[in-house]
Parts: structure tokens; sequence; C-alpha cells
């Protein structure tokens, strides 16, 4: 697949089956996150691969998170989270390493967290892997964070969902860039 065809036309594909993607699939799709831009080369990311029963226990912390947000919550919310991960045979949970540094500030290491999974989303298109960026409240729980192992200065920023396609990917939608692009006279 050329890169353009890629970076036009990847779209989410939110209902994944198994299988999850091959261990040589993974590998293209961690080294195409290395070239996320990266001032400093401080690779300010990591991130956990959650399959097979470990897609049960997150789904359990992820629902103790929900019950911690709102002892209230009704059974639906915290069905949701129990299961939430088991909608894919992959979660990739994609985490921002924040560090004190004298020129690169946290919010551009975080810009470039966010550019690695995007990294490793056009890698997953490229080679007919299905993939989507999901995130939630619960994604931010501090309760969810130590579950998870991390530790300070790192925070969960998505979870990424690879799997098979459990059908043919949507066309992306053509979207007008003038909307977006202006010129700035200076003025």
């Amino acid at each position: 697949m050329q890169a353009l065809d890629a970076l036009l036309n990847r779209v989410s594909v939110p209902r994944l089956v198994d299988p999850a993607p091959t261990p040589e699939q993974r590998e293209v799709m961690f080294a195409a996150a290395m070239r996320a831009p990266d001032h400093g080369q401080l690779r300010p990311w990591r991130f956990l691969t959650v399959e097979g029963q470990a897609r049960h226990r997150m789904g359990e912390l992820l629902a103790e998170a929900a019950r911690l947000n709102d002892p209230q919550a009704p059974e639906a919310v915290v069905e949701k989270a129990l299961n939430g991960p088991l909608r894919a045979p992959l979660v990739v949970v994609v985490i921002a390493r924040l560090q004190e540094h004298f020129k690169i500030p946290k919010s551009e290491q975080l810009l470039a967290a966010g550019c690695a999974a995007h990294g490793i989303l056009l890698a997953a298109y490229a080679q007919g892997v299905g993939g989507v960026w999901r995130t939630g409240e619960l994604s931010y729980s501090p309760h969810v964070a130590k579950g998870l192992g991390l530790e300070d200065g790192e925070e969960v920023i998505g979870f990424l969902y690879l799997g098979t396609p459990q059908k043919e990917a949507r066309t992306a939608a053509k979207v007008e860039t003038a909307e977006f692009v202006s010129e700035w006279s200076g003025q």
C-alpha cells in the first residue's frame, strides 16, 4: 500500500474479530510509532498490549473504576466497562511518558505520543488490520492508571482496539480542505 493511500483513506473500524495482528504486523505497527515527530528524541510514549484473558482483567479494572467514579452507576454502565476490552482481540494501551525538560514542554510530548498512536493506526490500516482509537472518562481514571502500572508522569491517552475487520471498512468521506486552511498575510 502506498503511504498516501493510508494517509488519505484510513478509517476507524469498530467491529473487530479474531485473529489479532500477527507478531510481524505488530512489529511494523510499533516501528511506525517510533517514526512520530519527536523533538529531542525523548520518545515520550510506551505501549501495553492486552489480549486473551488479560482483556477480562482489564474489563474488571474498568468496571471497578466506573463504580469508584459513581457508586450509583447503572449496571449497564458497569457492564459496558467490563465488556469494553472484549470488543477486539488486541488492545494497545497508549501511554504518554511526560518528562521534565528544559526545552520541550509536556504539551509537545503529549502531542508526540498521540502521533505515535496515529502511526500505529496507519500501519495497521496499511496491513489490512482494523483499528479504532477509544478513550472515555475511564481512560483518565487514576484507578485505571494504577491498575495498569503507570508511574508518575505517565498517563493513558487512549486504547487502540486492533483486529480483523468484521466487515469491509467504510470508504473515507472526502472533506474539503479549504474549510480548514487559510492564508495569514501578516496583518
